[in-house]
């Protein structure tokens, strides 16, 4: 690209967020991908530079503040502009009401909520004097309804879900699209895999997430003409009862 511009996906795990870094990569945009544990990210970086496009690993709390400013201010200055962020951590846990902990719930509105708004702000700081940027926030059917034994993770989700719509009307105006997408069903994970075998099995029938199709609904959302932008997008399987 004669002006390179970066793509940072913060929760770039081995489904949805490497698809979205893949994805993007394969367009130019060099891949700035995030999890707390940086070694982890080796096989998907080495995998988009094997495929001809660039990308950087980066280890980082999400959590934390100044980590999240730091990490920004980095890819700016060393990498390339942030043209698109997304936010894809996850946090999902189960737990009866009166078994959860205080910590339990902190933490997970912490993943999904608090970091998210890390993210978002950072990403603004640096998107508005440009006068555009595509913001996205992977939300969940949490993000939608509570269901038993959810609610740290629905919490979190329906904070994430009024941030970005918050940040749409505040931001869009001012040349900023900020999306939020609903995955509504399995993703082909090997989470999924392991504890879900039946549900799995449906794969076959194309009745789970694939993240290379989830993956292809960011970039069009990127790409769509402001006069007809989306800002909340739901993906789910055919097969999908909801």
């Amino acid at each position: 690209m004669n002006n390179p511009k970066s793509i940072l996906v913060i929760g770039a795990g081995d489904a949805t967020g490497g698809a979205i870094a893949r994805r993007f990569a394969r367009e130019g945009y060099i891949a700035c991908v995030t999890r707390r544990h940086g070694e982890k990210l080796e096989p998907l970086v080495a995998q988009i530079r094997a495929a001809g496009g660039s990308a950087h690993g980066f280890g980082s709390d999400a959590r934390d503040e100044t980590a999240v400013c730091e990490l920004v201010t980095r890819i700016e200055n060393e990498v390339a502009p942030i043209e698109v962020v997304v936010f894809n951590v996850g946090g999902n846990v189960r737990f009866p009401i009166t078994e959860m902990t205080a910590q339990v719930y902190r933490k997970v509105w912490e993943m999904g909520a608090f970091a998210g708004f890390l993210a978002g702000r950072e990403a603004a700081r640096v998107m508005l004097p440009r006068g555009r940027g595509t913001i996205i926030f992977t939300g969940a059917t949490a993000s939608m309804r509570g269901s038993a034994g959810f609610a740290a993770f629905a919490g979190a989700k329906h904070a994430l879900r009024a941030l970005a719509q918050s940040m749409a009307r505040e931001l869009g105006p001012q040349g900023i699209h900020v999306a939020h997408v609903v995955i509504d069903g399995a993703i082909d994970t090997a989470f999924i895999a392991e504890a879900f075998p039946e549900r799995y099995a449906q794969k076959a029938q194309d009745g789970i997430l694939n993240p290379d199709h989830i993956a292809e609904n960011y970039w069009h959302l990127h790409c769509q003409a402001r006069s007809a932008w989306t800002h909340e997008l739901d993906l789910r399987p055919w097969l999908e009862r909801w």
